[in-house]
């Protein structure tokens, strides 16, 4: 199910596959120039997300409230022509909550009563969860459910999610009372963990300029749904060397303490590492920043570029790291330095 309107904007994409990534490489100029009618800096999360979107992904964004995350995801649904929704996560939020429920109708040509399945706001093609650690488990398990599978199941009936689909969940890294954490296994759902920092001076006097004037510049669709799925089917078929591939897995694996190779300081800091499913990430996240940048070959260079947002919500420091004063990002930092690009 693609979201699509009389509106959506017609998008030729080129049959050859190296010029079709020129394509989106041009496109997402344009995307980002819709952006900065209303997005102020955070060049660095834009690039982020878009790479995660195209890469088929899903983010977990932490930033303290009031740093427009839900502007950003809104206005690039508006920029692909997309549907979104927003969910505040709140402890009495139940799982039908998110996915919908059955509610009892009566057909007015009948009389009869039947139960009519009501979708949810999960039934989208942006989904921003927010504060998704403000919910109890239970609920936190059905949003990740569907994320994983792209699918409600209600009763013995199976429904598939819209597609494109992206959830971006977000966390506020400062009130922990009364919060239920993500356990790790949640966690690795997510492609990219993205930290949302405060802007510059100079961009926040802007903002406050930019935000408090009364008036907006309309968003212009670039993409549409169905041009967004192709896009993703060619960025999957970009080939990838096995040096590239073998580059992944030793950053994967050096974030393991009991791997034979893994560095000195990862033995001392870490007490758990990545799964399969980091590599994974970071090979479909490669890809999508070679594709974004015009090219239709993957480099170990695209590898490092997002290691860290894809490795730093995959590692578990252990006391001695956290009496040090180290984040999980130093790190992954040191991890990247101390990983040889050809062994």
């Amino acid at each position: 199910m693609i979201s699509t309107e009389s509106t959506t904007p017609a998008v030729e994409i080129p049959d050859e596959p190296t010029a079709a990534i020129q394509h989106l490489a041009e496109a997402q100029k344009n995307i980002k120039k819709e952006l900065s009618k209303v997005i102020i800096g955070n060049e660095e999360i834009i690039d982020q997300v878009l790479t995660a979107f195209f890469a088929g992904g899903h983010c977990l964004l932490m930033g303290v409230p009031g740093l427009a995350k839900t502007l950003l995801v809104n206005t690039l649904s508006q920029t692909m022509h997309l549907d979104f929704k927003r969910v505040q996560f709140t402890p009495d939020l139940m799982p039908t909550d998110i996915t919908g429920t059955n509610i009892l109708e009566e057909n007015p040509d009948t009389g009869r009563r039947n139960f009519v399945f009501q979708r949810g706001p999960i039934f989208t093609n942006m989904l921003l969860a927010d504060e998704i650690n403000r919910t109890p488990p239970k609920t936190q398990a059905a949003l990740l459910e569907a994320m994983q599978e792209r699918q409600v199941t209600n009763g013995s009936n199976i429904m598939a999610l819209p597609k494109p689909f992206l959830v971006l969940a977000t966390q506020n890294p400062l009130e922990q009372e009364g919060t239920y954490n993500l356990p790790e296994a949640q966690l690795d759902r997510f492609i990219f963990l993205v930290k949302i920092e405060f802007s510059e001076e100079e961009q926040e006097v802007d903002i406050l300029l930019s935000t408090t004037r009364g008036k907006t510049e309309p968003i212009n669709p670039v993409l549409n749904g169905e041009s967004i799925l192709k896009y993703q089917a060619i960025i999957k078929q970009i080939p990838v060397g096995r040096h590239v591939a073998q580059y992944a897995t030793r950053l994967m694996r050096a974030t393991r303490p009991d791997d034979p190779k893994s560095p000195g300081f990862a033995k001392d800091w870490i007490s758990y590492g990545c799964g399969p499913r980091a590599g994974q990430s970071m090979i479909l996240a490669a890809k999508a920043h070679a594709a974004l940048n015009g090219r239709y070959d993957v480099s170990c260079d695209d590898i490092k570029a997002y290691a860290v947002p894809v490795l730093r919500h995959r590692i578990a420091l252990n006391f001695t790291a956290i009496s040090d004063g180290l984040t999980n990002d130093e790190v992954v930092e040191k991890i990247i330095e101390a990983v040889p690009e050809v062994e």
